[in-house]
């Protein structure tokens, strides 16, 4: 079957300077165990901080990802070592669907639909080659639709989760900048989770130092209330399955969701392209592949109740610094997973972290989000002197950050990320094309040139 037969690497214990383990290949059974509990330790921060800033169960996000790894991996048949978490990508479509009056059933059913988009992109890939992607949704695109997804969240930090324990917040946000930027190799990979290490027991000392906080709580209200809530790790057993609910289906969601397609699209193939530079085996011909499995991912996990999937820089991370690529190791960090599952305790402590600490977390999470937009653009040179790039842009990003709406009738209006992605999409492409028209004319429409997508590479 597809994603077995591994062959020893060696003796099957000790690697050469600048010796790699290749995705068919494996080390021992217990060093590859080992390797699958790191690739779960470097994820899991990021694993569960989505699912619990979107309000959903973080057990069953981890399950998911269990399921979905093992799915991505069958379905590439063995050669594109990944790991498929939740998605932080979805963060701020939950924060407008619920601002709208939606609930997780809505949230999961919008992610459920993008997910069978995402599977539809990637059939098409597949047929029509990598190359598609590049004409549809080149870098200038690209990177104000992941900069619109990250800045878009900025009022929930504010309003939100930062009020709530501002002085948690500042030292969360503190503590982490300075993780991120001093720890080196696989501490500076997980600096997010021990950023929220730090502010849990941080949270749990000053309740006992300090006693219960005056201000807002999760629900909004300001209130006299603990910072840390153990009434729902109490009560909660330590085996068993997860809560699971099943998706609705409203078009305002499914609109706001839409968008974040763009984003997948970029970073599944952005992920498959880096690993195939790592292993010197060239993916293109299972980005397709890639793409759909994370769809499908997507759909299966958002049927019951989870949060949508993504291919993990995190895990590619933990490859670049062990050089060890075996897709065994992928098969044993989704057993783990599995297993994290179907501990509840572990879900209910996971929920129940303040909301200041998330305050500072997502200050630093949110705003990186955001700047990898600006990163697509450096890395691909984009040319903000041409107009046809700095038109639609500056556009784009100004209605989906400024959360302008456009009422389309009484019951249905555009706004946010949704209008903003828009304005980029169709405003690049048929700019491009009234360009390309004029120029044909000897007129061109656009002063200081007409931009190519190998001109915007």
């Amino acid at each position: 079957m597809a994603g077995f037969g591994w062959k020893l690497h060696g003796d099957g214990k000790t690697l050469m300077p600048g010796e790699i383990v290749k995705p068919d290949e494996r080390l021992s059974w217990t060093r590859t165990i080992g390797l699958g509990a790191q690739h779960v330790v470097s994820m899991i921060g990021a694993c569960f901080v989505a699912p619990v800033l979107m309000g959903l169960n973080p057990n069953l996000a981890l399950m998911a990802s269990g399921v979905a790894t093992v799915l991505f991996l069958l379905m590439t048949r063995g050669r594109v070592p990944s790991y498929l978490g939740s998605s932080l990508s979805f963060v701020g479509v939950s924060a407008v669907i619920g601002s709208r009056g939606g609930d997780v059933g809505t949230l999961t059913g919008a992610l459920l639909v993008v997910g069978l988009a995402l599977t539809a992109c990637g059939v098409a890939v597949q047929l029509l080659g990598a190359q598609v992607i590049h004409a549809v949704l080149p870098p200038p695109v690209t990177g104000a639709v992941v900069m619109l997804i990250g800045f878009n969240l900025a009022p929930v930090t504010a309003s939100t989760y930062w009020p709530q324990d501002q002085w948690t917040a500042l030292a969360v946000m503190l503590f982490t900048g300075l993780a991120l930027v001093v720890l080196r190799g696989f501490w500076s990979r997980i600096a997010i989770f021990l950023g929220l290490l730090f502010g849990y027991v941080l949270s749990w000392v000053l309740d006992r130092t300090a006693g219960v906080i005056h201000s807002v709580d999760g629900s909004g209200k300001v209130t006299d209330h603990w910072r840390i809530d153990f009434s729902g790790v109490e009560q909660a057993d330590w085996i068993g399955l997860p809560s699971f609910h099943g998706p609705s289906f409203e078009w305002s969601a499914i609109l706001v969701a839409l968008p974040v397609l763009v984003a997948l699209i970029a970073e599944n193939a952005g992920h498959v392209k880096a690993v195939g530079e790592m292993t010197g085996d060239s993916l293109d011909d299972k980005m397709g592949s890639a793409i759909s499995a994370d769809g499908l991912a997507t759909v299966l996990s958002t049927s019951v109740g989870g949060p949508a999937t993504t291919t993990y820089a995190e895990n590619i991370g933990v490859m670049a610094a062990t050089r060890v690529y075996s897709t065994a190791a992928y098969w044993a960090a989704s057993a783990f997973a599995l297993l994290f599952g179907l501990c509840p305790k572990f879900g209910a402590v996971v929920a129940a972290i303040p909301g200041g600490v998330l305050g500072g977390i997502t200050v630093i999470l949110y705003g990186m989000i955001g700047l990898l937009g600006a990163q697509i653009w450096v890395r691909n040179k984009v040319d903000f002197a041409q107009p046809l790039n700095l038109v639609p842009i500056a556009a784009g990003v100004i209605v989906g950050i400024g959360g302008v709406s456009l009422k389309i009738s009484d019951n249905f209006e555009l706004s946010g990320i949704a209008l903003g992605t828009l304005v980029v999409l169709t405003g690049y492409h048929a700019l491009r094309w009234l360009s390309n028209a004029a120029s044909r004319r000897g007129a061109p429409l656009l002063d200081g040139g007409t931009t190519t997508y190998d001109d915007a590479k």
